[in-house]
């Protein structure tokens, strides 16, 4: 197993939900949590049309509802963690990883973000690059590049991946591919 430095995890996340929770409404948890249970509610459905109508949604939102039923799997598991289990069934690509990482480390400052499904590397400012196993012989550098028209649209809200590149192997990470990754990053400082 390759070292992933991440600077990032759930508990930041959960954190940061807190924190607008309590810029939001003026509570904290704790009143949250007794309110809930007070409410009587006892399915999520409910309980998020409940919360809304008291003026709670998003982040602080989806908090309470784990408050209350419980954190997910994915939000316990360490940044580590979800990094093996994307390249669990495909250990052959995770050099591919390990070396796109290495070489973003050495562009400036920034932040590797653990996710189910990929690795966001972040500038100070937005994320700037994705990496994620496509298949079992290629992962996909994903990049954000505002010079590159995006097929489809995207809503605003999602992460704009406007360039893909396929890799096969570490050795395939050439100085075209870093060129790339070098755009990306000083095009999102």
């Amino acid at each position: 197993m390759s070292p992933v430095v991440v600077a990032e995890n759930w508990r930041e996340m959960v954190d940061w939900s807190v924190a607008l929770l309590r810029r939001g409404t003026g509570e904290g948890v704790p009143e949250w949590n007794r309110r809930v249970l007070s409410s009587g509610h006892d399915n999520e459905r409910d309980l998020r049309v409940w919360l809304r109508e008291q003026g709670v949604t998003g982040y602080p939102q989806m908090l309470l509802v784990m408050e209350r039923f419980g954190y997910p799997e994915l939000l316990r598991a360490s940044s580590d963690g979800l990094v093996d289990a994307q390249y669990a069934d495909r250990p052959e690509l995770r050099p591919i990883l390990d070396r796109l990482l290495a070489e973003a480390a050495l562009l400036g400052p920034m932040r590797v973000r653990a996710r189910k499904a990929y690795v966001a590397l972040v500038t100070p400012r937005r994320t700037f690059a994705i990496v994620k196993p496509a298949t079992r012989t290629r992962v996909d550098l994903g990049l954000r590049l505002p010079s590159h028209p995006q097929d489809p649209p995207r809503p605003p809200a999602t992460v704009t991946i406007t360039v893909r590149i396929g890799i096969g192997s570490a050795d395939a990470v050439d100085d075209d591919i870093l060129t790339s990754l070098r755009h990306a990053y000083l095009t999102n400082l």
